[in-house]
């Protein structure tokens, strides 16, 4: 057993017993801020109600019926503009909550969608906090349809959607509103293991067209935080989720076919075409302890990505761009290793073979802990130390007090062969008042490194190799204001240069940083305005030698209206520091967003300024960076004509041009320094709620005057001729049949076929190496993949 495996399962072992410990203590106080609700009870009811009795007004058993829903946006504790009533009851297995929604005729905004899209639709929701801690809650959301959506939500983290859970749902629509019923069984929840259980809830209502959003109870803006508003409800007795294990089997095939380039360049395996099968089979296993501990362990895991990235800029960045998790084991329960500095971002972990995992909540004690390898690091080595496999082990902490406080800590660790990192991190949320947050964090690293190993995370002085072992730290420090009309951020953050998160994402170090943020709305009343006002941004940042690298000042104004609609405008001036070169930049944009009617929406933005070049081309003089003139233009659309069909069309456009004072001859101002263009198409019908066909097509081209910009280290490639090239043209079709029971038992069958610009040649001489180019129309298939992956959730 490795130190890091060994490590992570003491730091385990110690976790349970000192949860263990607290989990007998009496459940927290409300804080002092929280809503005086009387408590509410849920009857017990001995038959399930069902859809049909709500349609038909069939007599139903006891149940607790609400009516009181009041405006959380627009108005502020405002009668809902439209009725809307709910009936609550329970039995041995599952809690029922119905909602009758009247509206007017034809205006309810209802599609039949894929599992969790349900943005664009009227709907209601349940928010449970089942342990009544005024820290998170569970929350579920039905379209009118029964389409649904589930989420957790943290306090001071928002809503995790990367949250899958069983639950049921029927939805009808009906000629004066619809009716929604949820059967959400306890085996879905975790909660307490008392006789007696009294829970915090809040039931939810949107109406789009108006941009209402409804709650019961009452929750208000002028208060940061919901769990703290919710009601309490009792009645809760001799509840349990029971046995709770789940057992989730897959298998999948794949058949690849794509254009190889090794990086680096290696002689003995040349650019060529490759075909790869792939069949894999596992399981996923889930064990629920003490009603409140996830055990997640896996065999042989599934760690595929079935959904590809949404488009994004990445060309003229300095810095990386963040990507976000679509792998299922590492997006479920993300939020248990969430701190303000990102120290865990699981895309960092390419190939692994096999993870386990422990989330849940003791008491007022939330832990979290993660084993898993990864393969990646050694695959580019066959022989030596190297051609090995990275093993990494997380571990978190939480403590909550007082007014919906923690206190937290987080351990990290990644080993390959002789190089290491560790990482040790403390951070705290203090809740000082009603609207009043403050977020801290304080982090050390230890990194051991060695160059040949190829993670290189630091920089060595070349007189030690590239071997050797530094410390670093970094510190975090949030306070932010919530309210109706004022709200306000600032934070300031140092990274030191010796700094490094290899399981994390931090895109710079050597930094520190303020960033302050404000905006004040006035909110008129009975009016299509919902708010308007202005903002106001500043950053300021210098290295630790005290050199200032990058300070920015915008000012902005923003409308909102009903139908979802808002419009806004800013200005920003900059400076920046790079390559010791001062440059003074300007911008300014302008943006809207709408959504009119139930078959469409859009958005737009687009700005004009000033901005860099950050990859001046190697014959450019004098070599290096410049500034140019930059338009950016991103605009989207959603077209719904029918109930099943969805068209969601992404276009972004970036020009970067040459500007006065920063040309010389031959070149003029006003000539394209690069136009970048990407487009995306996506299409989805829905046959029924499980069963969906989606179509992506998507384009990507990068359109460069080579003597002003070097396109290749622009995109990624590299400027050796041995390779690797980057594609400047790309055009991928990708293509998707779903059938989604519900989380854990599905079926995909997939195909992705990408052509480019990348085009192999034999070598120029007898016995030469082949050679890739990038040249001409996107026509050349560099890439065809066909995949099908089956999945079965067993539920004991």
């Amino acid at each position: 057993m490795g130190p890091v495996i060994r490590n992570t399962l003491l730091g385990t072992a110690f976790l349970l017993v000192a949860g263990a410990r607290i989990s007998a203590q009496t459940p927290a106080p409300p804080p002092a801020n929280a809503a005086k609700i009387p408590l509410s009870t849920i009857p017990r009811v001995y038959r399930a109600p069902k859809l049909e009795d709500f349609l038909e007004n069939h007599p139903r058993e006891a149940e607790l019926a609400v009516s009181d829903f009041r405006q959380n946006l627009p108005g502020d504790g405002v009668p809902a503009t439209e009725p809307t009533a709910a009936y609550l009851s329970y039995d041995d297995k599952n809690l029922y909550v119905a909602f009758v929604c009247r509206d007017q005729a034809g205006q309810v905004r209802a599609h039949l969608a894929k599992r969790e899209a349900t943005d664009q639709d009227d709907g209601v929701g349940v928010l449970l906090d089942t342990f009544r801690d005024f820290h998170r809650a569970y929350y579920f959301f039905s379209n009118p349809l029964g389409v649904q959506t589930d989420a957790i939500y943290t306090e001071g983290q928002g809503y995790d959607y990367s949250f899958d859970t069983l639950w049921d749902t029927s939805g009808r629509v009906l000629n004066d509103g619809y009716i929604v019923l949820f059967s959400i069984p306890f085996k879905s929840l975790r909660f307490s293991d008392g006789a007696e259980q009294t829970w915090g809830i809040a039931l939810y209502r949107v109406i789009l067209r108006k941009s209402e959003y409804d709650y019961w109870p009452y929750i208000t803006q002028r208060v940061e935080g919901l769990t703290q508003q919710f009601a309490p409800v009792g009645g809760f007795e001799r509840v349990a989720p029971g046995r709770n294990i789940q057992l989730i089997p897959y298998g999948l095939l794949a058949s690849d076919h794509f254009l190889n380039q090794p990086n680096p360049p290696n002689p003995a395996t040349p650019p060529a075409y490759r075909d790869n099968f792939e069949h894999r089979a596992g399981l996923d296993a889930k064990f629920v302890f003490k009603d409140a501990l996830t055990f997640d362990v896996t065999l042989n895991p599934d760690f595929s990505q079935v959904e590809s990235d949404d488009p994004q800029v990445t060309v003229n960045q300095r810095f990386a761009v963040f990507f976000p998790e679509k792998r299922p084991f590492f997006i479920e329960n993300a939020g248990f290793f969430a701190t303000p500095i990102n120290l865990f971002f699981s895309r960092q972990i390419a190939d692994p073979q096999f993870g386990a995992r422990m989330t849940g909540k003791l008491g007022k004690w939330t832990l979290g802990t993660l084993v898993i390898d990864d393969r990646q690091p050694g695959l580019g080595f066959t022989s030596g130390p190297y051609a090995t496999r990275a093993v990494g082990g997380v571990v978190r902490i939480a403590r909550e007090f007082g007014r919906q406080s923690y206190i937290g800590g987080f351990a990290s660790s990644r080993d390959f062969a002789d190089t290491s990192n560790r990482v040790a991190s403390l951070d705290a949320r203090l809740k000082f008042s009603k609207n009043w947050v403050v977020d801290a964090q304080a982090v050390h690293t230890w990194t051991r490194q060695n160059t040949n190993a190829g993670l290189n995370c630091l920089w060595f002085p070349q007189s030690s190799n590239g071997i050797g072992s530094q410390q670093g730290n970094a510190l975090w420090l949030d306070a932010s204001y919530t309210g109706r009309h004022f709200v306000f951020s600032t934070y300031y953050d140092d990274f030191s240069p010796n700094f490094c998160t290899e399981l994390g994402f931090v895109n710079r170090i050597d930094i520190r940083q303020n960033y302050g943020f404000g905006g004040y709305f006035w909110r008129p009343e009975k009016s299509k305005v919902i708010d308007f006002g202005p903002t106001a941004l500043e950053i300021l940042d210098w290295n630790h030698a005290g050199i200032l690298q990058d300070w920015q000042a915008a000012v902005g104004f923003q409308v909102d209206l009903t139908k979802q609609t808002t419009f806004n405008i800013s200005r920003g001036e900059a400076y920046e520091l790079f390559e010791g070169i001062d440059f003074r930049k300007h911008s300014t944009s302008i943006s809207a967003a709408t959504q009119p009617y139930k078959w469409l929406s859009f958005s737009a933005r687009y700005i004009q300024g000033i901005s860099e070049n950050f990859f001046p081309a190697q014959t450019l003089v004098p070599f290096q960076p410049f500034l140019g003139n930059t338009k950016r233009l991103n605009f989207g659309f959603t077209l719904r004509p029918s109930s099943r069909f969805r068209l969601d069309e992404t276009l972004i456009y970036y020009r970067l041009g040459t500007r006065a004072g920063w040309t010389t001859p031959p070149f003029a101002p006003g000539q394209s320094v690069f136009n970048n263009y990407l487009n995306r198409a996506k299409l989805n019908y829905q046959f029924t709620k499980e069963l969906s066909l989606r179509l992506i097509l998507d384009y990507n081209a990068t359109i460069a005057n080579t003597n002003l910009v070097d396109v290749q280290r622009n995109l990624g490639g590299s400027d050796n001729p041995s390779g690797p090239i980057a594609p400047t043209k790309q055009f991928t079709t990708d293509v998707l049949l779903t059938y989604l029971l519900h989380p854990g038992t599905a079926v995909y069958v997939g195909y992705n076929n990408g052509f480019s610009d990348l085009l192999l040649h034999p070598g120029a001489a007898p016995g030469a190496s082949p050679f890739v180019t990038a040249q001409g129309a996107p026509n050349n298939t560099n890439s065809r993949l066909f995949f099908v992956k089956v999945s079965y959730l067993l539920r004991f």
